[in-house]
């Protein structure tokens, strides 16, 4: 814990979503976004309200791309759709 927040390790896995581990979880937790982690995390850590998710390389690329509007933006681009 530092600074009164727990600070939890996030990974990306395509076939499973967004995946945090932490010796303070029995199981890892598995989410499609990052607002549902969040929450998953705070319930099994017993209501802790302030979790800090430590994105690894592949977790920080997903949520840019889904920012950027992911997949969706890949198609128009192919499709010869100007933004």
């Amino acid at each position: 814990m530092v600074d009164n927040r727990f600070v939890i390790d996030v990974t990306f896995d395509p076939a499973h979503g967004y995946v945090a581990r932490s010796t303070q979880l029995a199981a890892p937790v598995i989410a499609l976004s990052l607002q549902v982690l969040r929450a998953r995390l705070g319930a099994q850590l017993g209501g802790v309200e302030r979790v800090k998710l430590k994105l690894d390389r592949l977790a920080c690329v997903q949520r840019d791309e889904r920012r950027r509007g992911g997949a969706a933006r890949a198609k128009r681009q192919h499709a010869g759709v100007a933004e």
